[in-house]
C-alpha cells in the first residue's frame, strides 16, 4: 500500500508538472484565437481586446492558470474558444475512441510478441531465427506513417476494409452483435498499423530478455538436473524474463498512444488525434492544453500500472 500511494504521488506530482510547462509554453507561443481577428479591417482592436478580455486571455499567467485548475477539478478542463464550451465532454467523446484503439493494439501487440520472441530466443542460432530478425529489422525501418497509407492504398483498391470513421451509417439500428462486428471492421485497420508498427521493437526485447535468462547460472544448473525442457521454459525462464518486459509495457502503451494520434488524423479514426489537430490550427489553447493533459494521464496511468505489476511481480522491490 505504501509502494502504491507513493507511485501514485509521483504520478500526480508529473501530471501538475506537465500541466505547469504547457501553460508556460501556450503563454511564450505566438498569437492566440483571436490573432487572424487583427487582418480583418472590419474589426477594431478595441473589439479584439474586448473579446479577449471577456474569455480572461488579458489575465497574468499564474491567475489563468489557478483558474484552469479550479475547472480541471470539476471536470471541465478548461473552455475550448473554438467550440464555445468547456473540454471536458470534448474530451470524454473523443478519448474512448482513442482508447479503444490503443488498448487493443497494445493487447494484440503483446500476445504476438511473447510468444514469438520466445520461440526466436529458443531457436537462437538457426536460419529460422536469422530469417525473422531480418523481417523484423525491415519492418523497424518502415516509418508507421508509411504503413498507414500503405494500408489506405489496400483499403481503396480492394474495397475490404472501410476508409475512415468508427462505425457504418445505420450503425444504431443493428443489434448488439452486429454493433461489435461493424466497430472491429473498421478498427482492423488502425489497430494493424499500430500493431506491426510496434510489434517488431516488442519482439526483439522479448527475444534479448529471454536470451539473457537462458544464459543464466540458474538456468544451466535447472538444465543439468535434468529439468524437462518445457517445465523449465514455461515454469522458470520466462517468469524470471517478466521484469524487464512489464517496465517496457508502460512503455510500449506510451509510445503507441502518441502514436495512434497521427494514425487517427491519417486514417480517420475519431478520436484524440483530429481533435489535437483542429485545436493547433485554430489557437484553441485550450483544447490543447485538455488534449495534452490527456494524454499525459494516459501515459502516467500505463507506467503506474507497470509499476504496480512490477512490485507484485518483484520480491526483491516489496523486500526494499
Amino acid at each position: 500500500m505504501k509502494y502504491a500511494a507513493s507511485r501514485l504521488f509521483h504520478a500526480v506530482f508529473l501530471l501538475f508538472g506537465v500541466s505547469v510547462l504547457s501553460f508556460l509554453f501556450s503563454a511564450l507561443a505566438p498569437g492566440d484565437y483571436f490573432s487572424d481577428l487583427r487582418l480583418d479591417p472590419r474589426i477594431s482592436p478595441d473589439t479584439i481586446a474586448g473579446m479577449r478580455a471577456q474569455y480572461g486571455l488579458d489575465r497574468p499567467l499564474p491567475e489563468r492558470y489557478a483558474a484552469w485548475l479550479v475547472s480541471a477539478a470539476k471536470g471541465n478542463f478548461g473552455y475550448s474558444l473554438a467550440y464555445h464550451g468547456p473540454v471536458g465532454p470534448l474530451l470524454r467523446e473523443r478519448m474512448l475512441g482513442t482508447l479503444l484503439l490503443t488498448v487493443t493494439a497494445t493487447l494484440l501487440a503483446w500476445l504476438l510478441a511473447i510468444p514469438a520472441g520466445v520461440w526466436n530466443a529458443t531457436a537462437r542460432g538457426t536460419w529460422p531465427d536469422g530469417a525473422a530478425r531480418l523481417i523484423l529489422a525491415v519492418l523497424l525501418a518502415v516509418p508507421d506513417l508509411l504503413l498507414a497509407i500503405g494500408f489506405l492504398v489496400f483499403a481503396v483498391e480492394t474495397g475490404w476494409f472501410p476508409i475512415g470513421g468508427m462505425h457504418s451509417p445505420g450503425w444504431e439500428s443493428l443489434n448488439a452483435a452486429e454493433r461489435v462486428r461493424d466497430v472491429a471492421w473498421h478498427m482492423a485497420g488502425p489497430v494493424a498499423v499500430l500493431g506491426i508498427g510496434m510489434l517488431p521493437v516488442l519482439i526483439r526485447h522479448v527475444r534479448a530478455s529471454m536470451v539473457e535468462v537462458m544464459d543464466a547460472p540458474f538456468a544451466w544448473n535447472a538444465r543439468a538436473y535434468g529439468i524437462p525442457r518445457a517445465r523449465l521454459l514455461y515454469r522458470h525462464l520466462i517468469p524470471a524474463a517478466l521484469n524487464p518486459l512489464i517496465s517496457l509495457f508502460g512503455f510500449s502503451l506510451g509510445t503507441l498512444l502518441s502514436t495512434s494520434l497521427l494514425i487517427e488524423v491519417v486514417m480517420g479514426w475519431p478520436g484524440l488525434g483530429p481533435l489535437f489537430l483542429e485545436a493547433i490550427m485554430a489557437r484553441d489553447f485550450g483544447l490543447v492544453l485538455g488534449v495534452v493533459m490527456m494524454s499525459a494521464t494516459f501515459l502516467v496511468a500505463g507506467n503506474l500500472v507497470a509499476d504496480l505489476l512490477l512490485y507484485r511481480a518483484d520480491p526483491r522491490i516489496r523486500v526494499r
